[in-house]
């Protein structure tokens, strides 16, 4: 029941008056929805109501099962790209055999189609060379620029510097860094995660706020 269409088609429009659009999006105007129904039968199609919040209703002459069609594919686009960010950690000190892991991993992501948040933590004096994380950013940027593009550039955050990249179309993509068995998880990879495009900007924007009160408290009265 709870996953019964709610769409009022034909007879079941209330309206009174409705405004239709054509079959082709031309607007025929607003008549009484048994005028609409009519023209809608008489081209062997529906009449779908498609906003019963306006005023008056806006109704569609279209093929009802095309339209129940055409919603589902919207409905699972929208489920689509609504997937899951991958996440990926690095420290400024992170060793080579290390970072080409973690870049091959995030190569595995970009190639099955995932955006990847790539973090540099600070921790402890690390915190006073962040300019060396915009660096390592850049670095990361250069070696994946053949699987990647910048979807959302390098930006310092309280204690962490983060970026976002999205994949370059499958054809245009060529790996650089190769994962070999047993390799594919290391020790300090238990913090790597899944995270939701909000989630990424409702970190970064405390993140933000906590920095910048911490400035403000460092100021000079």
């Amino acid at each position: 029941m709870g996953n019964r269409d709610q769409t009022r088609v034909n007879d079941r429009i209330r309206a009174p008056k409705v405004r239709v659009v054509g079959p082709d999006g031309q607007q025929l105007g607003v008549m009484t929805a048994r005028d609409a129904l009519a023209k809608a039968q008489s081209v062997g199609l529906d009449l779908v109501e498609i906003a019963a919040q306006a005023d008056p209703p806006v109704c569609k002459i279209i093929d009802y099962g095309k339209f129940k069609y055409e919603q589902a594919k919207l409905k699972k686009q929208k489920s689509k790209s609504a997937t899951r960010m991958k996440e990926i950690k690095l420290r400024v000190g992170t060793g080579q055999h290390d970072y080409n892991i973690k870049m091959g991993r995030v190569e595995g992501f970009l190639d099955t189609g995932h955006k990847v948040r790539v973090v540099i933590q600070f921790k402890g004096r690390e915190n006073a060379h962040k300019d060396l994380g915009f660096v390592a950013m850049q670095r990361i940027i250069e070696d994946l620029k053949t699987m990647s593009h910048v979807d959302q550039a390098p930006r310092l955050g309280g204690r962490v510097i983060a970026m976002t990249l999205s994949p370059l179309p499958q054809g245009q993509r060529k790996r650089k860094f190769h994962l070999f068995h047993g390799e594919l998880l290391e020790e300090d990879d238990h913090d790597d995660e899944d995270v939701d495009d909000e989630d990424f900007h409702d970190e970064d924007d405390h993140d933000s706020a906590e920095q910048e009160h911490a400035e403000q408290d460092a100021e000079p009265s």
